[in-house]
C-alpha cells in the first residue's frame, strides 16, 4: 500500500464513512426488492457493487487489508490476496442487505437458524433477567434483530451510534412491526444512558451493543488489544456499560454457513465487577477476550466482516487529524 493511499485511509473515521449511506437509496433498492425479487435485483445490483467497490479506495484498501491477516490456508500460513477476494467481500455486503430484507419480510425463519448454546438463553428467558449481548459487525446481526430470536415476548434494545443505523431499520421495522426491537440511538455512553438501561434489564429485557467501533465522539478511551495478531483499538464504552448493568453478559454471533445461519451465544460472566484499582485490568482483561473470540470467527468466516475502514488504525491518530482538519 502506498504512503498516499495509507494516509487517504487513515484520515476517515468508520462513523463518516457510514452515514453517507442515502435513505432514499435504502427505499428505491426495498421497493425494487419486493418488485422483481432477489435474484433479479441482484443481477442489476452487481455493475454498482463493482463501480463502489473500484471507486471508493479507502474501502477497497481496508477490505484488502483485512483479508491479508484473516484468509489463511490449510497450514496456517496467509494466503494471497488480491483484486477477486476484495470484491468477492464486497459482493458478500452486498447479499447481506438482501439477508436483512428477507429476514423482515418473513422470508427467513427461525427454522433457517442453528443456535449455539440456546439453552443458557432460555433459562435467562425463563427467570426474566436481562442481560447484555455484545455483537460486532462481523455476520449479520440484524437477522436476530428482525426475529426477535431469544423469544418473542423479550424486549431487544439495541444501541446503534448513527442516524442513518435508526432510519434504516425504521424502514425495515416498517415491514415486519411484530418484531420487540427497541433501537436506541446513542453518541456516547454516559451515566444517564447507564441508568436507563439498567432499569430495562431489571425487567428483563435485552441490550444489544457491538464491541467492534470506536467512539464518534471521544477520542482515545480505547484499549489496545490484538486482533489477527495486530493490536487493534476497541472502545471502553460497551464494556463498562456491561459493568455498570451488573447483569450476565454474552457475546452474540450470527454467520451465514450453506444457505443456513448459525446464532451463536457465548456467556461471558454472570456479573462483570471493576475494583477501583484493577479497573484498567479487568478492562484489559475482557476486551482481550472479546478480540480474540471476534479473531476466531474472523478467520473462519472471513467474507462476512463488514468494517470498511483500517481496523488497526489508532484512536488518537483519527482524533488528532480531525482536530487538525477542524482548525484548517
Amino acid at each position: 500500500m502506498s504512503k498516499a493511499t495509507n494516509r487517504e485511509t487513515k484520515e476517515q473515521h468508520w462513523s463518516t464513512l457510514e452515514e453517507r449511506g442515502s435513505i432514499l437509496g435504502m427505499r428505491i433498492l426495498f421497493a425494487f426488492y419486493r418488485l422483481v425479487g432477489r435474484r433479479i435485483l441482484w443481477l442489476a445490483l452487481f455493475p454498482v457493487v463493482l463501480y463502489l467497490y473500484l471507486v471508493n479506495k479507502v474501502a477497497r484498501h481496508a477490505s484488502l487489508q483485512f483479508l491479508a491477516e484473516a484468509l489463511l490456508d490449510d497450514s496456517g500460513q496467509h494466503k494471497r490476496v488480491g483484486f477477486w477476494q476484495g470484491l468477492k467481500l464486497h459482493c458478500s455486503f452486498a447479499d447481506s442487505v438482501f439477508d436483512k430484507l428477507d429476514a423482515w419480510l418473513g422470508k427467513i425463519s427461525k427454522n433457517d437458524i442453528d443456535y449455539l448454546d440456546r439453552n443458557g438463553i432460555k433459562e435467562l428467558v425463563e427467570q426474566k433477567q436481562g442481560g447484555i449481548f455484545i455483537g460486532s459487525h462481523l455476520g449479520n446481526l440484524e437477522v436476530c434483530r428482525a426475529l426477535s430470536t431469544m423469544k418473542d415476548n423479550v424486549v431487544i434494545n439495541v444501541l446503534v451510534f448513527t442516524e442513518n443505523a435508526v432510519k434504516f431499520n425504521k424502514l425495515l421495522e416498517k415491514v415486519n412491526n411484530k418484531a420487540t426491537v427497541n433501537l436506541i440511538q446513542v453518541g456516547d455512553i454516559g451515566p444517564g444512558l447507564a441508568v436507563a438501561l439498567k432499569e430495562k434489564v431489571e425487567q428483563g429485557e435485552a441490550i444489544v451493543i457491538v464491541g467492534d467501533r470506536t467512539s464518534i465522539s471521544i477520542g482515545g478511551r480505547v484499549i489496545y488489544a490484538p486482533f489477527l495478531g495486530k493490536k487493534a483499538p476497541f472502545a471502553q464504552g460497551p464494556f463498562i456499560l456491561a459493568a455498570l448493568l451488573e447483569c450476565p453478559i454474552y457475546w452474540i454471533f450470527c454467520f451465514k454457513s450453506k444457505g443456513r445461519f448459525n446464532l451463536i451465544f457465548e456467556h461471558v460472566t454472570d456479573r462483570l465487577a471493576l475494583p477501583r484499582r484493577q479497573r484498567a485490568q479487568v478492562l484489559q482483561e475482557i476486551v482481550e477476550k472479546y478480540a480474540q473470540r471476534l479473531s476466531h470467527y474472523a478467520v473462519k468466516y472471513p467474507y462476512q466482516w463488514f468494517n470498511f475502514y483500517d481496523f488497526w488504525q489508532t484512536d488518537e491518530e483519527v482524533s488528532r487529524i480531525e482536530s487538525n482538519g477542524e482548525k484548517k
